[in-house]
């Protein structure tokens, strides 16, 4: 996906809210940034770095297979593609998330 505001391509990722899982929050913010649903598969590694403040972040990623919805614009995302592995880590902005193309099975 696309964040117009830092210009880059990236996984969708956020906060947990409250007392929610960890999992519930990343099938919750992959609805709210892309509007995309699927089923759970399996977790990947675990990611580490320094964003754009300086601040250490840490983040689980699990993988999707799609099961609905279609994308539509809003105030953090304004594009979504669907690429191949190749494709996705010439377009990633970060290699933090391309390691995680590797993880990945189809």
């Amino acid at each position: 996906m696309h964040r117009d505001r830092y210009d880059d391509w990236s996984f969708p990722k956020g906060k947990v809210d409250g007392d929610e899982t960890e999992l519930a929050c990343a099938l919750r913010e992959v609805k709210e940034e892309t509007n995309v649903e699927g089923d759970i598969g399996d977790e990947l590694p675990m990611v580490s770095y320094i964003d754009h403040k300086g601040r250490d972040k840490t983040v689980r990623y699990w993988s999707l297979r799609y099961t609905g919805g279609r994308f539509v614009p809003n105030d953090e995302v304004d594009q979504v593609l669907w690429l191949s592995p190749e494709a996705a880590a010439i377009k990633l902005s970060y290699q933090h998330d391309v390691a995680l193309l590797s993880h990945l099975s189809s």
